[in-house]
């Protein structure tokens, strides 16, 4: 079965996370968002965003904020491979994203991702900015692929390279 990669607007990406992601809600926004089609139906989306962690939000960086399919083999390593096919189309240097600490991360792998950090996780609740966990507060694994730092231009963000 071929895959075939497809434009998805916000909603139907959004619809499409809360019928089947295991463990997050659709995001608040969006760069852009693809989807993954069996010529048949949608079997997959990714959407894709600014980092939600300030500090990597460099002006050359984006985020799959969210990627969930209905269990069709390879869509997955196929969305991963689109979005950074897509990220470089747009001129960004860097696509990052997480994964639970629990997850093997065969579809990043196979896409030729690289797992760079670990994260402890939390709750982004504080004392002054009380909120609710909607989210898996354990540990994340951050992967990400990048250009080659010899094909690297400067972020367009001032003070930031």
């Amino acid at each position: 079965m071929t895959l075939h990669v497809l434009p998805c607007d916000f909603d139907e990406a959004c619809a499409f996370v809360r019928q089947h992601h295991r463990h997050h809600l659709p995001p608040c926004g969006h760069k852009f968002s693809l989807s993954a089609s069996n010529e048949e139906k949608i079997v997959g989306v990714s959407i894709v965003g600014r980092p939600v962690a300030r500090l990597l939000d460099d002006g050359a960086t984006l985020e799959v904020i969210r990627l969930a399919t209905d269990g069709t083999k390879n869509a997955c390593s196929f969305l991963y491979a689109a979005s950074w096919r897509a990220t470089r189309a747009l001129g960004y240097q860097k696509l990052i994203t997480y994964i639970l600490d629990t997850e093997p991360g065969t579809s990043l792998s196979a896409a030729g991702w690289k797992m760079v950090a670990q994260t402890q996780g939390g709750s982004w609740s504080r004392e002054s900015r009380p909120r609710i966990d909607k989210h898996p507060t354990q540990g994340k694994l951050r992967w990400e692929k990048d250009v080659p730092t010899t094909n690297r231009r400067a972020s367009g963000r001032k003070g930031k390279a």
